[in-house]
């Protein structure tokens, strides 16, 4: 065990064979997993919270109202989702005591007269219904994930590049390093 850590330090100890971009290298990985653990978790968390105060928004924004059914569910010519829904025409009084009537996707099974629930916005325009607490709790957790991946990705992505540039800066060293060797030898390698 302490032969394999000291094995993976192997840029912080003092060592006549360590160059000075081993040391910008080895900076840069521990810079860059303590940025990418830190932006993944803030970014996961932003994004979470941010979701949940949209989906609470629009939760807030929708009323289910009682409704009539007035015209039968028709299934039309593709299965509906589900198959338990289809389009219904059904009539609704909102808070103001207006009648309305429209489209909406009610029960296959529901008859005229029937009564269902359909939700309305704030101008009284029927909407979806909202998410439940257990989808938006999914959303949220799965959108968190997704941008605390993408964000520690992003991070370690650049890590690469830039390790990536320093091993062609040590190419071109070394290529150097081995021209100067090799002419007063009197061959030349490669």
């Amino acid at each position: 065990m302490t032969r394999r850590a000291g094995v993976r330090l192997w840029r912080w100890r003092r060592n006549p064979l360590r160059r000075t971009s081993d040391v910008v290298e080895a900076w840069i990985l521990l810079v860059a997993w303590v940025l990418a653990v830190a932006c993944g978790v803030l970014a996961g968390v932003l994004t979470a919270g941010a979701m949940q105060q949209a989906a609470e928004r629009v939760r807030a924004g929708t009323r289910s109202v009682p409704a009539v059914v007035t015209q039968e569910a028709t299934r039309g010519a593709v299965r509906p989702v589900g198959g338990a829904l289809g389009w219904g025409t059904v009539r609704w009084t909102d808070a103001n005591g207006s009648a309305h009537t429209s489209r909406t996707r009610v029960p296959v099974s529901a008859t005229p007269g029937d009564h269902v629930t359909v939700w309305t916005n704030g101008q009284g325009t029927l909407v979806p219904p909202p998410a439940s607490s257990a989808d938006i709790a999914f959303q949220t957790t799965l959108a968190g994930l997704w941008a605390g991946t993408t964000s520690a990705g992003v991070v370690i992505g650049g890590a690469k590049l830039a390790r990536t540039r320093l091993d062609r800066r040590r190419f071109a060293q070394w290529d150097d390093e081995w021209a100067r060797v090799d002419t007063p030898w009197g061959w030349k390698t490669g």
